[in-house]
Formats: structure tokens, C-alpha cells, sequence
């Protein structure tokens, strides 16, 4: 009898166990923020070939699973893994290499650090990025004297924080054949005592640019490599890249062959007509980490170097209204063909002229309501009388909310304090479609998708200036914003019924935080930090 009941036991316990479904990864202990439509929150899950199998308690997923990597979360906060709408990853790469002149606060600190830098990197165009004369106590554009002197026989070129604009010595205008003051279209070439300054705007920094050598290929490995590592760790799993070369998209297609490439990229083609043949040409480019559907196209520079195309004249500066960076009939040319050939649009466009000019061509090449997804990027001014432009014809404004939090301290000096209350209108322009998708447009601001969360719900910066917050009736909610970094910017690249929430059959790409953003104050929020980051279940991250 005792040897029946054993062997029944044993057969129950055999059962029980084989009962067990086999899986790569369970993760269970956790706050699980899935981004469904329901904005539903979990326990656990489990993870089977890249995507997500099955979502619920951590008794319910524990029994009827087991797995090859068990992960105990310890009651921390899981998220969809972060997708930057809206990027310069390549750029960013790129600038990985160059001299950082970020958070200067003085000309003569910059040529001080560029100096430094040009000791450990001798040879070839000497590059540097990220000044804002903005931050100076003297506010007004450099002069290249100096510089030209430090560097009399070796080019230099160094971009503004926007990539609007530059300061270049001689040897780099006499590269580009730049010998004095010449018009353009879309650019400026600034000058004092009709002398110039070096200073360029817009397209005249292309002239100099176009001089400068392309990467080869292992510095292009290099550069997206790099690049990759730093998104990793800031748990960013998707990246917007705007704004490249086919031949850079099929460089990245062979680094994502060899696997030396994980990263997912939603790749706008530049505007540009080798790109137009090329795409139209070969069609759509789609995997699993590489996505190719859409051109960007620029109307305008940026409000920093006044090169943002204005209804009216600056309020620091009622000489300047910015310009258009082609004619407006290279805008609706292009519109069409796109159109033609069912492409997606994605517009750069800063100021109210140049949100108007794009809207309105839009609206009349898409001619009212329609699933196109075409994006004005930035949004930053628009006038009062527009918005319901963007509703009108369902284009998404793609934002940045760093960008409002890194312009408050000027914008009203450029804007006036009744046009600046229309600019970084995200709730207003989240309004207009029911979806926003955000982003950081890095390099220009921190790679930090965590900032873009602060930006948008909290505007102020680290300081808690200014007390209350910047514009708050433009503010996001929490769900709002983590919406807008996930499940809306899948959305805006036609993706969100592969990713961007963590839902049954959507892939398995997530991030763990050691705070709950969505329960934490504000400087929990800045101190939050990413402790791992998964690309198909895969750990591509984790936190030292």
C-alpha cells in the first residue's frame, strides 16, 4: 500500500513539474508599469524568444513557468524599454570623438579646452561641439581672431549646441572657399566692421562642413559603438536618428548583420536627392532593429542662433525675423513626391513662420483626416491661430521637453512675454491628436531619457528654478509623459504594435530603475538611476 501511494506521489510531483512551460527569462518581484491602454500595472513576467509571454502575479507566472535567467526585481519599478523619439545618434557618436565644449562659460574657456584637446588628438580638422553663448556672461557671438592665431595652418570648426550654427577660423574659410561676406539661401555669414567674424549660420556652416572627411570605417564603427554603450546605460533600447545618408543606413545594416549593432534605430533619411532615389528606389527598410520609411526636412534653424524663421521680428534683435532654409516651393515639391510615393514627412521647424509654412503645405498635400503619421519636429513656436492645423490633418508634433527647461532663461528675451506663452505648448499640442511623442534630440541636450520625463512634468531645472514650474499649464502628466517616452513614440514610427509596452506577443525590450518615476518627487526623479536594460530579453546593461 505504502509503495502505491509513493509512486503516486511521484507521479503527481512528475506531472506537476513537467506542467511547467520552459521560458528564457522570468522577471517577478517588481512594479511592472506595462504602458497598456489601460496603463495597467504587474507583478511579473515571462519572456520567451525575444518577446513577452505571459504578464501577471509572481505566484501565477512562478508556476506555471520556469526559466533560464530568474531575475527578483525586489518590489523596484519596470518599464518598457525608452524610446527617443526624436535623436542625433550618429551625430552624437561623432561628437563622442570631438572636443565637448558643453557648460562653458566663456569664450576664452573654450579655446583653453581646445587647446587641451588638440595635445592628444594632433592630426586632421580640429572639431569641437556644444558651446552656447547663451551661458556667457557676455552674451554676444565669438570673434575667430584668436582662435585663427592658436591655429594658424590647421582648420577648425566648432558647432553651437543647436548645430544651427558655428564658429570656424581661417584655415577652414579659406578650405571652403570662403573669402568674404557671399548671400545665401537659409544661411548667414555674420561679419563686424565688415570684416568676418567666422561665425556661420544655418547653411553657410554646411559650406565649411562639406570639406570636412568622412569617417572611415572603423572610426564609424567606433562612433555608433560608442554611441550604443551610452544609450544602453541611460535605457534607451529605441533611437530616432534624423537626419542620415543612405550610405550610413546600409553601414548600419552590416554592423546589425555582425551583431556589433543592437541597437534599434527608426532612421529618417536626410533631405537630400540621392537619398529620394535611393529610398524610393528600394522601398521601405524593415527588421527587427532597423526601421527606413521616412525623410527629414528642415524649414528653419534654431531660436538660440536666431535663424528660426519668425511671424515677426525678434524682441532682442527687430532687425532679424530668421529665415526658411530653402523656398517654399522646395517644401511642397518634396511634400508631394513623399506623398507620391507614400513615404512619412518629418519637418523641422522651430519657429511660428516656419510651423505655419509646413502646416499649411501639409494640410493641403494631406487634405484632412488620414493615419500618414507626418511630424513637424519640435513644434517649439506656434501661433495661436495654428494649432488646430496640426488636428486638422492628424500631424504629430514630435517634442523635446528639455528644450523648454534649457531655453526658459532667454526664450522671453528672444520671444517677448506674450509670443513666448505659444511656445513648448506640449499639453496644447498633445491636445490636437490625443498622442505626443517626445524625445531629447541629443546631442543637443543630455542623452538622458529621465530629464525628458522631469522636463515635461515637473519644468524647472535641477535648482527647482523657477519655483512652480515654467509655463505649467503646458505641463504633462506622469502617465502622460512616460506615454510619450515609450508607447506614443513607437506610435509616431508605425511600431507600437511591436513595441513600446510591455505587453503579450510585443518584444521583450525593458528597463529596471532603482526609483518609481511616476511616485517619486522631483529630485527623486534627477537622482533616478537605470540598473539594467533588456533588447529582447538580452541584458545589455547593468549598472556597476
Amino acid at each position: 500500500m505504502k509503495s502505491i501511494l509513493f509512486a503516486s506521489f511521484l507521479a503527481v510531483l512528475f506531472c506537476s513539474c513537467t506542467k511547467k512551460e520552459q521560458v528564457d527569462v522570468i522577471v517577478f518581484n517588481a512594479k511592472v508599469y506595462t504602458v497598456n491602454a489601460k496603463f495597467d500595472a504587474v507583478e511579473a513576467f515571462a519572456v520567451k524568444d525575444g518577446k513577452i509571454l505571459a504578464l501577471g502575479t509572481s505566484d501565477d507566472i512562478q508556476s506555471k513557468y520556469k526559466a533560464k535567467e530568474e531575475i527578483n526585481v525586489d518590489g523596484k519599478a519596470v518599464y518598457p524599454g525608452f524610446i527617443d523619439a526624436h535623436a542625433h545618434f550618429f551625430g552624437y557618436g561623432q561628437n563622442l570623438q570631438t572636443a565637448d565644449l558643453r557648460d562653458t562659460k566663456s569664450w576664452e574657456e573654450i579655446l583653453n579646452r581646445l587647446t587641451e584637446f588638440a595635445k592628444t588628438h594632433p592630426d586632421g580638422w580640429l572639431i569641437g561641439n556644444g558651446w552656447d553663448q547663451n551661458d556667457w556672461s557676455n552674451k554676444a557671438f565669438p570673434t575667430n581672431e584668436k582662435l585663427s592665431q592658436l591655429f594658424p595652418d590647421r582648420p577648425v570648426l566648432l558647432n553651437r549646441i543647436d548645430g544651427h550654427a558655428a564658429v570656424a577660423n581661417q584655415k577652414a574659410l579659406d578650405a571652403a572657399g570662403i573669402k568674404g561676406e557671399q548671400k545665401l539661401i537659409g544661411g548667414d555669414m555674420l561679419t563686424e566692421n565688415g570684416k568676418l567674424t567666422g561665425v556661420l549660420i544655418d547653411n553657410a556652416v554646411t559650406l565649411v562642413e562639406s570639406k570636412i572627411p568622412s569617417p572611415d570605417a572603423k572610426l564609424a564603427e567606433k562612433i555608433f559603438t560608442d554611441a550604443q554603450k551610452n544609450c544602453f546605460a541611460v535605457g534607451l533600447t529605441t533611437i530616432d536618428d534624423c537626419g542620415l545618408s543612405y550610405l550610413a543606413v546600409e553601414f548600419i545594416e552590416k554592423l546589425q548583420k555582425e551583431n556589433k549593432l543592437k541597437m534599434r534605430l527608426y532612421v529618417m533619411l536626410s533631405d537630400s536627392e540621392d537619398n529620394y532615389k535611393y529610398l524610393f528606389s528600394r522601398g521601405p527598410i524593415k527588421t527587427d532593429r532597423l526601421n527606413v520609411r521616412s525623410f527629414k526636412v528642415y524649414a528653419d534653424g534654431a531660436l538660440g542662433s536666431r535663424g528660426a524663421c519668425l511671424l515677426h521680428p525678434y524682441s532682442d534683435m527687430p532687425n532679424k525675423t530668421g529665415f526658411l532654409l530653402s523656398d517654399q516651393k522646395h517644401f511642397e515639391d518634396v511634400a508631394k513626391k513623399i506623398a507620391a510615393n507614400n513615404f512619412q514627412m518629418c519637418t523641422h521647424a522651430i519657429g511660428d513662420s516656419a510651423n505655419r509654412v509646413m502646416l499649411n503645405i501639409y494640410n493641403k498635400i494631406l487634405k484632412g483626416k488620414n493615419d500618414k503619421r507626418w511630424r513637424i519636429e519640435h513644434a517649439q513656436l506656434v501661433n495661436s491661430k495654428d494649432f488646430d492645423l496640426f488636428g486638422q490633418a492628424n500631424i504629430i508634433p514630435s517634442v523635446q521637453p528639455t528644450h523648454a527647461t534649457s531655453d526658459m532663461y532667454w526664450a522671453a528675451q528672444r520671444l517677448g512675454a506674450e509670443r513666448v506663452k505659444q511656445a513648448y505648448a506640449y499639453k496644447q499640442l498633445l491636445k490636437q491628436n490625443g498622442w505626443i511623442p517626445l524625445g531629447t534630440d541629443f546631442p543637443v541636450e543630455n542623452i538622458n531619457p529621465l530629464l525628458t520625463f522631469y522636463a515635461a512634468t515637473v519644468r524647472e531645472d535641477a535648482k527647482g528654478f523657477p519655483k512652480g514650474g515654467f509655463q505649467m499649464e503646458n505641463a504633462l502628466t506622469p502617465e502622460e509623459a512616460l506615454r510619450g517616452m515609450t508607447i506614443w513614440a513607437a506610435k509616431a514610427n508605425f511600431e507600437e504594435h511591436e513595441k513600446g509596452s510591455l505587453e503579450k506577443g510585443k518584444i521583450a525590450d525593458f528597463v529596471i530603475l532603482d526609483h518609481d518615476i511616476l511616485k517619486s518627487t522631483p529630485q527623486n526623479i534627477l537622482k533616478t538611476k537605470v540598473l539594467k536594460t533588456f533588447l529582447n530579453g538580452e541584458k545589455v546593461y547593468e549598472a556597476k
